[in-house]
């Protein structure tokens, strides 16, 4: 046992001094133990407490102040054991209790903090002006619960501040001194292991119970007493089968009922007009007049013999350590929370229709709960959101550090065979997994979807919130703006490129000493590099801070990065498809002094700040990954990067926000991430590594993620194994890999499919063998998961003109092929409950230990990488480089950046280079025509044959059908 709890009993029997002024602390403050003892003796002297001659005179039968001493010290000593406990398990944890004062009193402040460190809890201490309003008090409580570090909040206010506003401000979980109505309730209503139950009160009946009064069938008078603590008293007397009356002092029948009753409890100061008198001898008098929470003492005990006196400074203690023991248990339930839990989540139910009404019409014809309801269900707290709107939100990084020891639930990768160019729904597989799994069969499970791109949403493509009844809602905000991430980049990208080819304009015009000067200007008569200045000298060799130092080969050093023009990757980008911006001349103003090249705009999404989007895991990874960036060469051959240009704070600031996963919720009400969407084909295609790490912890150990690759297996699941779980470390449990009837038939050799022309009837009618030829197909993917050692779940999205004996084909030849199980899939039509057989399949594949491994070494040479997955997952017999494809491999490699993973940049339309090629094409030479770099996001990009970074529009683009109407503001024919 340590010193400070003996202290605390020794100075609370201490004699009191003589009266002095008031202790004033400064106000307001926030003070934390951890410090000495220093002051706490005049601190104590200034209390008027009961000395040992007002003890001396109790009856022998009174208890003596060594048993009230045992009493506290056994309740601080069992209470330091289990936060023990606690803390074996949670090394981290320590409980903080935070407490509110509004006035001078520092007794019991002093007493709380010293049996807080005696346990080994943390202690706050808000002191707040005596003259404090209600709403000031409110705001400093409010703030309070929402702080994520303390598991506990008492008031130490005067009493007429106790108002229902202020106490029922406090969270009921954090309420220690057991004074919210939610707290008072449950112990009314018999649930006293749910609840905080009143310090006070629970000593009260300890003291009477440990002096040795029977309470059964008593006659208890609470004389005094108000508000929560006459509540609590009246109560568990009660429970202990006591007669229980309350009264106030100046009732008129007061004298009657203090003669009938055999123990009284004084609530609060006696008044001198009340004799002594109408307390009969031998009645047990408790007095618990010291005000516990707003630190004012009652008057001393009468020095007359009653039956037995339990003085106030006992009650206060014994609260005291109490409120201690309310405080670890607080803190485990904290803990129990943090733990994997089944959510309590409120599931939307369906109402499905036949036919199907359009994607849109769906959408709103549901009703989405409040964003901020579905955080609380599944786990978030107030401070890790930021609400756009009514039905999505931003999701704080901070909730990956509350919840790093939280373990992780199974990880589901949904992929899919070679699409049509209509797509084969994986997106709507993905909703209806989740679905099924959340709201039919109750397991927590959260779906990580890329944010579509506008530009294929008013071109070919239209919405991709999912569709039918498995889809993502609002499904108008899922697919224009969202919360502004695409903006954000398109905004980042552009500045980057303004900088390169400004820099380059003054570089021209300028000279040496001009340029150095404007680089860094004289400022209030003083020069001074900016941090990332600084970091440009260090990377230069030169270990100087002050500008005046610089010598003039220095100078030049520093201020000239000399970019070769030509050398030039980074391209302007816009969320639109725009094909006469595929090639395009800047520099022609005559500003630009003649200073002119050719460029390109791509799509916002291809824009490798989104890929360091997806596969950043914090802030600070996000502003390394920038920095990185390559975007030229020098004219020496050495990589220009967005740091030598001085822009990636600029960057990391415009990225802020979009850094933060976007939280929605699909039609049935289980949550939904939307986070970040490189294009598949030049980019790894999938969403963002945070979302799937944010949702891994919230669905706990027994829960599922269920995150979607883009494209084909051979692309996006590839790139999502070989690159993203590199950067992440995450291992997935499973695969779901996606096939519909119609690609089968088309890999079978059907006629060309093609957007916004009507299917032939080979699709819309029963053709067996087109389905089993088309099946190679699906095989060859089957076999490309196995290769990272992942179980397949195929699963079959039904379409309404598929026949039953084409469905049992593809099901019987995918698990011929070696999946773990083929389903078919109704959720279109039908929303969750059509995959709950696919989600039991998923839980039983993923029941079984995964044995991934990657396909290559990265250590291996940039060329023998691109032609791993060139042979072992496209089926190639070789490679082909161009001469500028080997250069640039070449560059890279004496640049170091040699050992990164690959990101080809090929057709999903074909397992080979060469869209029209279904099926499974063997024997063919894959052609690299070029090879790219993004440092930042952190791989190496080959271009297989020509393509296209910015989509073009089709001659009748689905913006004709997109309409508002400016009466209701609906949108309408967006899908």
């Amino acid at each position: 046992m340590g010193t400070r709890l003996p202290l605390v009993l020794l100075q609370l029997r201490r004699p009191p001094h003589p009266p002095g002024p008031p202790l004033r602390l400064r106000v307001p403050c926030r003070a934390s133990s951890g410090g000495g003892s220093g002051g706490r003796e005049d601190l104590l002297g200034q209390r008027r407490l009961l000395d040992g001659q007002a003890r001396s005179s109790r009856s022998p039968g009174g208890r003596t102040p060594a048993a009230r001493d045992s009493i506290v010290r056994e309740v601080i000593q069992n209470s330091k054991e289990v936060l023990s406990l606690l803390q074996e398990k949670n090394p981290a944890f320590k409980p903080v209790l935070a407490i509110i004062q509004a006035g001078d009193d520092n007794l019991m402040q002093e007493i709380n903090q010293n049996l807080a460190e005696e346990t080994g809890l943390n202690i706050t201490h808000i002191c707040l002006p005596p003259d404090s309003s209600e709403a000031e008090i409110i705001d400093e409580i409010l703030k309070i619960n929402e702080d994520t570090r303390v598991h506990g909040l008492a008031l130490q206010i005067s009493e007429n501040l106790f108002s229902n506003k202020i106490l029922n401000a406090l969270k009921p979980e954090k309420d220690v001194d057991g004074v919210t109505d939610i707290n008072l309730g449950k112990l009314v209503r018999g649930d006293a292991h749910e609840c905080f139950v009143s310090p006070v009160a629970k000593a009260v009946i300890e003291l009477l119970e440990k002096s040795g009064v029977n309470l059964d069938g008593k006659k208890i008078l609470v004389v005094g007493a108000h508000g929560s603590l006459e509540a609590a008293l009246q109560c568990l007397f009660q429970r202990k089968g006591s007669m229980t009356m309350s009264s106030q002092w100046k009732t008129p029948q007061l004298q009657r009922k203090l003669h009938e009753a055999d123990i009284v409890v004084l609530g609060s100061r006696k008044p001198e007009e009340i004799p002594l008198t109408w307390i009969q001898p031998g009645t047990t008098v408790l007095n618990c007049s010291h005000d516990f929470l707003s630190g004012k003492v009652g008057c001393g005990s009468p020095r007359i013999h009653f039956g037995g006196l339990i003085e106030e400074d006992d009650v206060s203690l014994l609260a005291a350590a109490l409120r201690i023991q309310n405080m670890v248990s607080s803190g485990r339930r904290w803990l129990r929370e943090q733990q994997h839990r089944r959510w309590r989540l409120h599931c939307l139910k369906l109402q499905p229709l036949s036919p199907v009404p359009s994607d849109i019409e769906i959408s709103r014809g549901q009703t989405p709960k409040a964003v901020d309801v579905l955080a609380k269900e599944i786990g978030l707290l107030a401070d890790e959101i930021e609400i756009y709107g009514k039905s999505k939100a931003k999701v704080r990084l901070s909730v990956l550090e509350r919840l790093k020891n939280q373990a992780d639930g199974k990880y589901v990768l949904v992929a899919g065979i070679t699409p049509t160019p209509l797509g084969e729904g994986k997106s709507t597989v993905t909703i209806g997994l989740v679905q099924a799994l959340t709201a039919h069969l109750n397991v927590n499970s959260f779906a990580c979807l890329r944010q579509p791109s506008q530009g294929p949403t008013f071109g070919v493509k239209g919405g991709a919130a999912g569709g039918g009844y498995a889809q993502v809602i609002p499904m108008e905000e899922f697919n224009l703006h969202l919360t502004g991430d695409i903006h954000a980049i398109t905004a980042a990208n552009n500045l980057l490129a303004a900088a390169i080819d400004t820099r380059i304009l003054h570089e021209n015009t300028q000279t040496d000493k001009a340029l150095y000067n404007r680089l860094v200007p004289l400022v209030n008569g003083v020069r001074e590099f900016s941090e990332i200045q600084l970091a440009r000298l260090k990377k230069l060799g030169i270990n100087k801070t002050d500008p005046s130092t610089l010598k003039e080969e220095e100078v030049s050093k520093f201020a000239r990065l000399d970019i070769n023009p030509s050398t030039i990757t980074w391209q302007r980008v816009l969320d639109t498809n725009d094909r006469f911006l595929r090639k395009i001349t800047i520099g022609q103003g005559n500003t630009e002094k003649g200073y002119s090249r050719q460029a390109q705009f791509d799509i916002a999404v291809a824009s490798e700040i989104m890929a360091v989007l997806a596969l950043t895991d914090s802030l600070a990874d996000m502003k390394a990954r920038l920095g990185r960036m390559v975007v030229a060469s020098d004219k020496s051959g050495q990589p220009v990067t967005a740091d030598d240009l001085g822009v990636t704070g600029a960057l990391t600031v415009l990225m802020k926000d979009a850094i933060k996963p976007n939280l929605m919720q699909t039609l049935e009400g289980t949550p939904v991430f939307v986070h970040a969407g490189p294009f598949a084909n030049i980019a790894h295609g999938n969403s963002s590594v945070l979302a799937d790490k944010i949702a891994l912890k919230l669905v706990g150990e027994e829960g599922f993620v269920v995150t979607e690759a883009g494209f084909g297996a051979d692309i996006g699941m590839e790139k999502f194994f070989n690159i993203k779980c590199r950067a992440s470390g995450l291992v997935p449990n499973v695969v779901v890999l996606v096939a519909t009837v119609r690609a089968l038939k088309m890999h079978g050799g059907g006629p060309s499919v093609t957007a916004g022309v009507p299917l032939k009837k080979e699709y819309t009618e029963e053709n067996i063998q087109l389905v089993a030829d088309g099946c190679c197909n699906l095989q060859k993917q089957i076999q490309i998961a196995q290769l990272f050692g992942v179980p397949v779940v195929v699963a079959l999205n039904v379409f309404k003109t598929d026949t039953r004996a084409e469905i049992d084909l593809v099901c019987e030849l995918a698990k011929r092929a070696g999946a773990f199980d083929a389903v078919p899939c109704y959720h279109w039509s039908v929303g969750g409950k059509g995959s709950v057989d696919l989600a039991r399949a998923v839980r039983e594949a993923a029941s079984k230990r995964s044995r991934f491994q990657f396909l290559y070494d990265v250590q291996l040479p940039v060329v023998d990488k691109i032609r791993t997955i060139a042979q072992a997952v496209y089926g190639a017999k070789d490679i082909e480089l161009s001469p500028e494809a080997q250069t640039k491999i070449d560059r890279y490699t004496k640049q170091g950046f040699g050992n990164l993973p690959i990101c080809m940049a090929k057709t999903h339309l074909s397992l080979s280079h060469e869209p029209d090629k279904k099926g499974v094409p063997r024997d063919f030479i894959l052609p690299i025509s070029d090879v790219r770099a993004s440092i930042g996001a952190g791989f190496i990009y080959p271009l297989v044959g020509t393509m296209s970074t910015m989509p073009g529009l089709p001659t009748r683009p689905c913006f004709y059908d997109i309409d508002l109407d400016t009466e209701t503001e609906q949108v309408k024919g967006l899908f």
